[in-house]
């Protein structure tokens, strides 16, 4: 009872092809490929466009009106071990 015969897949198929038609089945198809290829391209663009993109960052020194900056000296950095 818990699987279908060979009887009853035979049937579900027919139904479909008659319901459907076999040009609209590779129509759908087609369609969900390219569906599936343009969700890669973007995929694709999106990467590009983040590794593309620097990090911007307040230049303290252009701005109008703002003395320069001197350069502070960087602490030293030490390792947890």
């Amino acid at each position: 009872m818990g699987s279908f015969s060979i009887w009853h897949w035979i049937i579900v198929i027919a139904v479909v092809l008659l319901l459907f038609g076999r040009g609209k089945i590779s129509e759908l198809m087609g369609d969900v490929a390219q569906g599936i290829k343009a969700f890669k391209k973007g995929m694709s663009e999106d990467e590009v466009a983040k590794s593309d993109a620097a990090p911007k960052t307040i230049d303290q020194a252009a701005t109008p009106g703002a003395p320069a900056a001197t350069p502070q000296p960087q602490s030293e950095v030490r390792k947890a071990g």
